[in-house]
């Protein structure tokens, strides 16, 4: 008995697996928190319960995510090509207004046939006379076209805060290639039909496909100008010529509307010569 009560005394260190007893008035709080990770599965499951939650949670203030469009990786990629695409979709977008012009329609249209269809005719009549335009009656209308978007852009740069801009730089760049790109489509048309004192840096672009090549732009002019639309770059036109979408889009709407493709541009041209 007195050897127990020696190992219990104050201050006595407690036996070999044995613990020390709590200070007075602890009693009962120790066991407490104990109870609760038991009554909820272990301490050790509350991370594994948690799963990604937990994990973002785990990530310091202002890293990048480990997945996602916020991914580091994914917006290096984006932003780099985001601008490529920007121009693809401006050589799309050049493709699909030449071909309705040069397809459908008459120049007897109201507004829209004196506006938009007659340039396309005359134009296969006479290829070179766009060279003898000047820069406003070559631009003009692209140009008054995207000065919206470029104001828009504009006002973002100067009145969003920095982080909003990196949020967002990925999209903005995309359509600042869109934008610039189509603004230059009918200059870069324009330089495909001249072959006399073009500067160098254009024959260097178009040389290394950049711009619409001359002799690419060709393959268009051959008479029924069936296919090639594309007048930006022209990257889009081998693509798109070998799955014949244009045919496609063309055999559509033949079906719904009964009318001829390039009908009209057969006829005005024979009236012209």
């Amino acid at each position: 008995m007195l050897a127990r009560a020696a190992a219990l005394a104050p201050g006595a260190a407690p036996g070999p697996g044995r613990r020390s007893p709590p200070p007075a008035g602890l009693e009962g709080q120790e066991e407490r928190p104990r109870g609760r990770a038991m009554a909820s599965g272990g301490a050790e499951s509350v991370p594994e319960a948690a799963g990604p939650a937990a994990e973002a949670a785990e990530e310091p203030e202002g890293g990048s995510r480990r997945w996602g469009a916020q991914h580091a990786g994914a917006r290096e990629l984006a932003e780099l090509y985001s601008p490529v695409a920007g121009v693809i979709t401006a050589d799309f977008l050049s493709g699909l207004f030449h071909w309705g012009a040069d397809t459908w329609g008459s120049v007897e249209l109201p507004i829209v046939g004196k506006a938009f269809i007659r340039p396309f005719r005359e134009h296969h009549i006479d290829p070179t006379a766009i060279t003898r335009h000047d820069f406003i009656e070559t631009n003009g209308d692209n140009c008054f076209m995207t000065l919206v978007p470029l104001a828009n852009m504009a006002y973002k740069f100067v009145s969003f805060s920095p982080e909003a801009l990196y949020e967002t730089c990925p999209w903005e760049c995309y359509v600042f290639a869109l934008i610039i790109f189509i603004t230059m489509t009918n200059q870069i048309h324009k330089w495909s039909h001249t072959y006399f004192g073009l500067p160098r840096w254009v024959i260097f672009l178009q040389d290394w496909h950049v711009i619409l090549p001359r002799k690419h732009h060709r393959i268009h002019h051959v008479s029924p100008h069936e296919t090639y639309f594309c007048i930006t770059t022209g990257w889009l036109n081998y693509p798109l010529e070998k799955i014949r979408f244009w045919r496609c889009l063309e055999n559509i709407i033949q079906g719904i509307t009964g009318e001829k493709p390039r009908a009209d541009d057969m006829k005005w041209a024979q009236k012209i010569k």
